[in-house]
């Protein structure tokens, strides 16, 4: 095979690839989402993506798949989204599974970006004198990287990918001069968002969110194996035992001055407080998002009023936006952002427009910040 035919191939394997990962679920989490396609004289003989955490990795369900189908990999091609795994977690390496089967060749999309795995899973199959490349498709490389985009961020910098979630009007307004905001959006965008829940391992709020709206901040309409954490930044711990937040799922409450009253009431409720305070007597929010990191959430969902949105994005917390905007026009009331008034505009910051679509009768834009 020509080098051309063969970088052909090893695309269109690769896509495939990929596009196994996407079936994984995100019961992965804290794992990555990987796909594996084993290939022997250009025939696809298994594959397979990562199971739920604690089991099976996509290298080893391919594997499996292959015996259960009666074929032999000796000698196969085995194309990974992700660098294979060299350390012991909660399963065996996979590195040492495909030496194991005898895989003659592996093609990784993207190396991994975990420092207990980062070229180390490469490195083991070049020493058994298995043939590897490694990111040699950016285009695909890049694809690999957007599907895991919280567990590169989290493994990069301590900290998980943050999606700023916000609904308005045309005009920018997020509520009635009394408050009412209920409902600014379609039924379908509500859904949406739903849907963007489903997917994080935390979904973070504001105290002034809770008082106005007493939200139940879970997943609903939407089929997902579990609910995801409720954060709720509290400075004061004024959050109500009695909040309708509690009645189902695990809560953690982050406030910036402890009390110990308050805290038992909470306690007694089933939640979790932590405390990080900074010098101006708000949750340290770099500190709670280093702390959700640790506790290896890889993406965390935000559904917040103006200032603690606007909180995240001033001190560079926020990663992305996901903006609703209704086709309507509500006039005064509430604005989507509360941030620090600039001198000149150069000073701004800027985004970048990833995906502009419909959504029921209102627009969605995805930003990610640059």
């Amino acid at each position: 095979m020509s080098d051309m035919a063969e970088n052909q191939a090893d695309s269109r394997f690769m896509a495939m690839a990929l596009a196994l990962a996407a079936h994984a679920t995100i019961e992965t989490s804290p794992n990555p989402k990987v796909g594996c396609v084993l290939v022997r004289d250009g025939v696809v003989i298994g594959q397979g993506w990562t199971q739920p955490v604690g089991q099976a990795h996509a290298e080893v369900q391919a594997l499996r798949d292959a015996a259960a189908n009666g074929k032999d990999v000796r000698g196969a091609t085995a194309y990974v989204t992700l660098e294979p795994c060299s350390h012991y977690g909660r399963t065996p390496p996979c590195a040492n599974a495909l030496i194991d089967a005898g895989i003659a060749r592996v093609v990784a999309a993207i190396g991994d970006a975990n420092p207990q795995v980062s070229g180390r899973g490469l490195a083991m199959l070049t020493e058994a004198g298995v043939q590897t490349q490694c990111g040699e498709d950016p285009v695909l490389a890049a694809q690999a990287r957007e599907m895991n985009i919280g567990f590169f961020k989290r493994m990069e910098t301590g900290r998980p990918w943050v999606r700023v979630k916000l609904a308005a009007s045309l005009d920018g307004k997020t509520a009635l001069p009394n408050g009412r905001s209920q409902w600014i959006t379609s039924a379908a965008a509500r859904q949406d968002g739903h849907c963007w829940r489903a997917k994080a391992d935390a979904i973070l709020t504001g105290i002034g969110t809770v008082l106005a709206d007493d939200p139940l901040l879970n997943v609903r309409g939407v089929e997902t194996p579990r609910q995801p954490l409720k954060v709720v930044v509290d400075s004061q711990l004024r959050l109500s035992p009695k909040a309708k937040l509690l009645s189902e799922g695990t809560t953690l409450v982050v406030c910036a001055d402890m009390n110990n009253e308050k805290r038992q009431l909470l306690e007694a409720a089933g939640v979790e407080v932590v405390c990080f305070g900074s010098d101006n007597g708000q949750v340290d929010l770099p500190a709670l998002l280093q702390e959700l990191g640790r506790r290896q959430m890889n993406e965390v969902h935000v559904e917040a009023g103006a200032k603690l949105a606007g909180a995240l994005i001033t001190n560079h917390c926020a990663d992305e936006l996901i903006i609703y905007l209704a086709p309507k026009l509500l006039g005064a009331g509430a604005g989507l952002l509360d941030l620090p008034e600039l001198q000149v505009v150069d000073d701004a910051r800027r985004l970048s427009v990833r995906e502009l679509s419909q959504v029921g009768d209102d627009i969605r834009i995805l930003a990610r910040f640059i």
